[in-house]
């Protein structure tokens, strides 16, 4: 037999297509995601989750930045706008006189063209009703080359910090208005754009009068025209106040509403004097009628016992002694015995702190010191009250704090350190020394005491003389190129060429030493340093002085003044107008009106918001963008427009300097008479 034949064969297996095969058609199809997606393990799944929500969120984060940016050339067309009819109208209210269409100039060239004129933003709703001083606005970490000398000193000191802080947050000090960051001798420069963004605003609107020119003879009407203008501006803050935080401490006039310290209507109360002075009487006689049927200190509430005397009690006083109406005084005699057991301490130095509801002291939350200057800087006004109503009471706590202080060691050459200890009744941080926050006004009442008392008080004279002899010995320096002659710090025996803005009473508060007598080279040192207080101003380029300045010392080719980031906020401060108005009283020469009216101008220029009220500023070295701090501070009426309607004035009899003393809230009270 033979074998079955052998088949040979090829097997062949087609398999089924599928889209992830390759088909000869020489196109590669693409693989399922999603069956790749199933093959991660779930960690993996997540962890791309995350990562894409992530991602996701730093997008919606920078988008605002990046449609900025991209939107930057035609946002700067849009802001330059100028609209004819606002112009015409600025014009012919801030500067009455002017004629018909003076708004319609031509555009002035660009390093003098007006800071940019932001649309108006959206209603927002008035702020809680807050006990207490207001917040810290907007903080960023500060960088480490900004540091000045005198914060390398408080950095490492533990007693500063603030009754404003909130948990979490670094402790603030409050220093005449000012919220400082205790760990900083100079607060931190906030974003402008992340400030509108925090506080719900997408723009800003400042109101500009339009440019006048130099100084010279362009008051509008000569002097009538000046005084004038003062009275506009107070009319424009006053219509911000009373439309927006009538009742309140403070105005804020980008977001038109308002902050409280103390809920106790410190701008109205701090305002009264100057409305009568300006001879606004309508706007006072409201005023008055709210403080005779709304103000009550009969409230569970803290004040700062400085704060409150220098304002509410010397505003009060004040404008009893102006108008007879003793009303005013009862108003002050309550608060002022409200403050009294800030004196109840073992040391007889007071606590900072008073509840005037329930009737208790304390010191500040973080340390049992107060400042040098706030407990040296109340005695003006509660001697004042003592004389009046015949209560010995007020005065004597208070004159007990200046023996106190006359006899401590730690003085170097009549300076004194900045703080003092309510336990001890010694001086804390030995060593360091300034003219400036915290221990200013403790030099300046050592003359007007001395003033006020009718020249009696020689214990107090000499400590002044001393201490004006301390500063020259230590403290006073030249700056390069244009040697001005300024004022710096001393930290252990290290000069540090930083000055407040704050120092600028000096000037002031010199000639106002001369005029009564002592040596003449005060009022010549007077001048030297009112002429650096000025270039404070005009070395910026909105005109503006910041906050604090460093000088360049010798050799240096430049600018004289020096100023980092975070020190380049303006506060509608009132240092440098109060002395300007001394040394054009006591002089009578016309430059130191002529440099008022420069800054009057430029407060008006950049710090006017066109709903009502004027503004602090971020940057006074940016006149496209001075970046508005959202706040009006009560010593802007109290004090800064009050000393630019007495200088602008020639009228020698408008609150006499041989019959008034001005407390450190510009609030005159009467020289007492020797027989008293």
């Amino acid at each position: 037999m033979y074998p079955p034949a052998r088949k040979d064969f090829v097997s062949l297996t087609v398999p089924e297509q599928d889209r992830g095969s390759y088909n000869n058609s020489k196109q590669w199809r693409r693989q399922s995601c999603w069956r790749k997606w199933k093959q991660l393990s779930r960690l993996q799944r997540s962890l791309i989750l995350f990562l894409l929500v992530l991602l996701l969120v730093c997008a919606i984060a920078t988008y605002p930045t990046l449609l900025e940016h991209w939107a930057g050339p035609s946002g700067e067309v849009s802001k330059k706008e100028w609209h004819k009819d606002d112009a015409d109208t600025l014009l012919k209210n801030v500067l009455p006189g002017a004629p018909p269409g003076a708004g319609q100039q031509d555009s002035p060239p660009p390093d003098k063209q007006h800071a940019p004129i932001l649309p108006e933003p959206p209603p927002v709703k008035k702020a809680i009703n807050r006990r207490g001083p207001p917040s810290l606005q907007n903080y960023s970490r500060k960088k480490k080359e900004n540091v000045s000398d005198s914060q390398v000193e408080e950095k490492l000191d533990p007693a500063l910090g603030s009754r404003d802080q909130v948990e979490g947050e670094k402790p603030v000090i409050s220093w005449r208005g000012a919220m400082i960051e205790a760990e900083q001798a100079t607060e931190p420069q906030p974003s402008a754009r992340e400030k509108e963004r925090a506080d719900g605003k997408e723009h800003l609107e400042l109101a500009r009068p339009v440019n006048t020119g130099n100084t010279e003879n362009q008051e509008p009407g000569g002097t009538t025209g000046r005084l004038e203008a003062v009275r506009e501006a107070f009319r424009h803050a006053w219509k911000g106040y009373k439309e927006f935080a009538w009742g309140h401490d403070e105005l804020k006039p980008i977001s038109k509403s308002y902050g409280e310290w103390f809920g106790l209507g410190l701008t109205l109360i701090d305002a009264l004097d100057t409305m009568w002075i300006l001879g606004l009487k309508e706007e006072f006689e409201e005023a008055k009628t709210w403080v005779a049927t709304e103000l009550s200190f009969d409230k569970n509430v803290d004040v700062n016992l400085f704060e409150s005397t220098i304002r509410i009690i010397g505003g009060l006083l004040s404008t009893y002694h102006l108008t007879g109406d003793g009303m005013f005084l009862e108003k002050a005699k309550d608060l002022g015995s409200r403050l009294m057991p800030a004196f109840n301490t073992a040391s007889k130095i007071p606590f900072s702190d008073v509840n005037i509801g329930k009737g208790t002291a304390h010191a500040p939350r973080w340390t049992s010191d107060s400042t040098v200057a706030e407990v040296t800087s109340i005695q003006l006004e509660f001697r004042e009250l003592s004389r009046l109503t015949q209560d010995e009471h007020y005065q004597k706590v208070v004159n007990e704090v200046m023996r106190l202080v006359h006899k401590l060691e730690g003085k170097q050459d009549g300076l004194v350190p900045m703080f003092i200890n309510t336990n001890s009744g010694q001086f804390t941080h030995l060593g360091v020394f300034t003219l400036g926050a915290r221990a200013d006004s403790y030099y300046e009442y050592l003359l007007k005491q001395w003033i006020q008392g009718g020249k009696k008080e020689t214990e107090l004279l000499e400590d002044y003389v001393q201490a004006v002899e301390g500063v020259k010995k230590n403290l006073l320096r030249k700056s390069s190129p244009r040697s001005l002659t300024f004022v710096g710090e001393l930290s252990h025996g290290h000069f540090s060429p930083k000055m407040d803005h704050l120092v600028c009473f000096l000037p002031g508060t010199l000639a106002l030493g001369a005029h009564n007598g002592l040596p003449k080279e005060h009022m010549e040192l007077a001048k030297q340093l009112m002429e650096t207080c000025y270039q404070m101003y005009a070395q910026m380029e909105t005109g503006l002085s910041p906050e604090i300045v460093h000088f360049n010392m010798p050799p240096y080719e430049g600018q004289d003044v020096d100023v980092k980031p975070a020190d380049r906020h303006n506060l509608l401060r009132p240092e440098t107008v109060e002395s300007l108005f001394y040394l054009y009283r006591f002089t009578q020469d016309k430059k130191y009106q002529n440099w008022g009216w420069e800054i009057f101008k430029n407060f008006n220029k950049y710090t006017r918001v066109s709903s009502g009220g004027f503004t602090s500023i971020n940057n006074v070295r940016d006149p496209q963008y001075p970046n508005p701090r959202d706040k009006m501070e009560s010593f802007f009426l109290g004090e800064t427009l009050k000393y630019f309607y007495l200088l602008f004035s020639d009228d020698p009899n408008l609150i006499s300097l041989d019959k008034y003393v001005f407390n450190t809230e510009a609030h005159p009270l009467p020289i007492w008479p020797s027989a008293a």
